[in-house]
């Protein structure tokens, strides 16, 4: 990690979860972490719960990533008061528990497109961009993707609706934005990390209640992943990076 100490790596949807473990896992390893997330007092309390000499790297903001107005002013803020996104770890992320053919579902499944596919693309084109403003060449624009972009496995108590769907636009959208920055010509890199079941409040109590051996990730299992594939040589990008915990059973 020693060519991103002190670089800048925007987390979204940090509050919990994956986004939360990234985080502490980064700013651990030297980077200046920029936290966003819809929820400001749990950012608040991430930052406290800092030691003082890593919390000085740590940064907060209340940015919803599927309102392109706030994106844009999150990331020019960025720019002028850090210089610029250097890394981004696009991991907000919904799910609403309303089938696509029930009525009257219309702002459930905008929701989830808004936020799991539009929010990633206008993240990751305002960090691009700033990229490019700067001259810097070797940027990083990690995906949190999910293996239910990949498939979709049946699993009981599980309405995957819209975020399945929304998952595997993620997984063209990798591939598209690994042309587009090759097109462009630069070493920027583009990376699908796709976990299968990870312990967050994505996952229902129900959900482990009726399937109690329901085998699951840790947030820090997969944060540990993309703390792996920001570090690798800048000549070596790792594309899709799929995980499950062992005795998953999809």
């Amino acid at each position: 990690m020693d060519r991103w100490l002190n670089r800048v790596v925007v987390v979204t949807g940090a509050s919990s979860g994956i986004g939360e473990a990234c985080c502490k896992d980064l700013v651990a390893k030297g980077m200046v972490v920029v936290a966003l997330a819809r929820r400001e007092e749990r950012l608040a309390k991430l930052k406290a719960s800092l030691p003082a000499d890593l919390a000085k790297r740590f940064h907060t903001r209340k940015c919803d990533v599927s309102n392109e107005k706030e994106v844009v002013e999150t990331f020019a803020w960025i720019d002028n008061s850090l210089g610029g996104a250097d890394v981004l770890v696009n991991n907000a992320g919904i799910l609403r528990d309303n089938l696509i053919i029930n009525p009257n579902n219309s702002s459930d499944l905008r929701a989830v497109l808004e936020t799991n596919v539009l929010g990633v693309s206008w993240c990751t084109r305002e960090a691009f961009l700033s990229q490019q403003r700067r001259k810097v060449n070797d940027g990083h624009i990690v995906i949190i993707n999910s293996v239910v972009g990949h498939g979709v496995p049946t699993v009981p108590g599980v309405n995957y609706n819209m975020y399945a769907p929304s998952k595997y636009a993620l997984t063209a959208m990798t591939e598209i934005l690994r042309q587009e920055f090759q097109t462009k010509g630069t070493k920027t890199r583009i990376t699908s990390v796709s976990p299968g079941a990870v312990d967050t409040e994505i996952v229902t109590d129900e959900v482990k209640e009726r399937s109690p051996d329901f085998a699951m990730l840790r947030s820090e299992d997969v944060a540990d992943a993309v703390t792996y594939c920001i570090q690798t040589p800048p000549n070596v990008q790792i594309h899709e990076l799929i995980i499950k915990p062992i005795g998953e059973k999809f």
